[in-house]
């Protein structure tokens, strides 16, 4: 089994460049200075989590089962994943956010100290 691509340097955590591609199939060898996509440059625990929310398509709750998380633990890390993406955090102002959270709890989706840190945020 090959090692895959470092996103980040083993040794300093700084960027790293790739400037050699080789063919396996007929060998041919590219050179030069190579960006990594942004995907590569994710920490190894931002990787492991986005496939998982991919995986279960984003849902929050399979997400938490699957992980043992809370709700409030899977937010903060789907929103270090966005930043780590280059994107900013898009979270805006939700005047329902009060009733969406009890209507969770209601619905025994989040636990009653889940619900007292999402109407804190």
């Amino acid at each position: 089994m090959k090692p895959k691509v470092l996103g980040q340097c083993p040794i300093c955590g700084g960027a790293v460049e790739i400037t050699e591609f080789k063919c396996s199939s007929c060998e041919t060898t590219i050179r030069g200075r190579f960006k990594l996509c942004k995907f590569c440059q994710l920490s190894k625990e931002q990787a492991e989590f986005a496939e998982i929310f991919i995986k279960n398509r984003g849902n929050i709750k399979e997400i938490e089962r699957e992980l043992g998380i809370s709700y409030p633990t899977v937010k903060g890390r789907l929103d270090s994943l966005i930043e780590a993406l280059g994107y900013k955090n898009q979270t805006s102002y939700n005047p329902n956010k009060g009733k969406d959270v009890l209507e969770r709890l209601d619905r025994g989706e989040i636990s009653p100290e889940e619900a007292i840190e999402l109407l804190k945020d």
